[in-house]
């Protein structure tokens, strides 16, 4: 607090070192800094340094190749398939997650008992470890006991001696690792669509209720437009999410059946780490980074002109 003295001047308090912004901030800051070098910065630059190499677990010895190994990852038919296998990932789930997020949370944000009690079962997919989780979903998709077949059978959809080899077959395999996935991702939508919702004004939604909107009017021509940044940040967060994740398919499937079902992630942990073949694994993670950049630029802009 400032004090007069006695000659009339008005003296003001000593201010600390951390006291001033140009300071604190960086102070406040640099943890975070310190965080994403250490677990993003230098990994990606150790995944460089290996990719232009011969190294492996078993020879540790460096050598350069240059881009050998890039060359040799890309005409790798595995690798083709995997990049395929990444993006109808990683779209898919996406999109179901949102799609089925957005109802939910239309449901959600109306009054109607046991709201708390459905608000708090529709966290449990985000909240439960994947690796319990996905554990019951091999159950529910084994050939034998699967409870899923057992409700096609019983609802007449398929045949009971014909009944879906869900984790053995190609196709079936990939459309049930996309499931597991949107499952997971499904909460993380519902949370972000009840707070865009929450934000809409309620006195719109009744002027257009007034001039005779109905509800695919209203949801497609006032409600997405107003809260299309939110859901650009969903699919921001949903994609990196996605697109790097290989817990649902290393603990689902392992990438098979015949490699059918590998993503990125799995591929590059399958082949640096249990091959020992840390190069072309190094090569097949940095793949993961250009992309992402795209989408997320591209996220971003589209969020910018939005919020304009």
């Amino acid at each position: 607090m400032a004090t007069l003295t006695a000659a009339g001047q008005i003296s003001r308090p000593r201010r600390f070192h951390f006291d001033r912004p140009q300071i604190l901030g960086p102070l406040f800051i640099a943890p975070a800094i310190i965080y994403v070098v250490a677990l993003v910065g230098i990994p990606f630059l150790l995944a460089i340094y290996y990719s232009v190499s011969a190294y492996t677990i078993f020879n540790p010895s460096y050598s350069f190749v240059g881009l050998k190994n890039f060359y040799s990852v890309i005409d790798s038919d595995i690798f083709q398939q995997t990049l395929i296998n990444t993006f109808v990932f990683t779209i898919s789930a996406q999109v179901i997650a949102l799609v089925l997020g957005k109802f939910a949370a239309l449901l959600l944000i109306r009054d109607f008992p046991g709201r708390r009690i459905a608000r708090a079962l529709v966290i449990l997919p985000w909240a439960v470890p994947v690796s319990l989780a996905t554990l019951a979903w091999i159950w529910m998709f084994d050939s034998l006991y699967s409870v899923i077949n057992w409700t096609l059978v019983w609802i007449g959809v398929v045949d009971a001696n014909n009944v879906p080899q869900w984790l053995g077959h190609t196709d079936l395999a990939m459309i049930a690792v996309i499931m597991v996935h949107a499952w997971r991702l499904f909460p993380f939508a519902v949370v972000l669509f009840l707070a865009g919702l929450t934000s809409v004004p309620k006195d719109v939604l009744d002027a257009a209720t007034i001039d005779g909107a109905g509800f695919w009017r209203r949801n497609y021509q006032i409600i997405v437009p107003m809260i299309a940044p939110i859901i650009l940040i969903a699919l921001i967060f949903g994609t990196v999410f996605t697109f790097t994740d290989l817990s649902v398919v290393y603990l689902l499937t392992k990438g098979g059946p015949i490699n059918s079902t590998h993503v990125l992630g799995s591929l590059a942990f399958q082949v640096g780490i249990l091959s020992g073949d840390v190069s072309h694994g190094a090569v097949i993670c940095l793949f993961l980074f250009p992309f992402l950049l795209i989408a997320c630029i591209f996220l971003l802009r589209a969020m910018r002109r939005h919020e304009v």
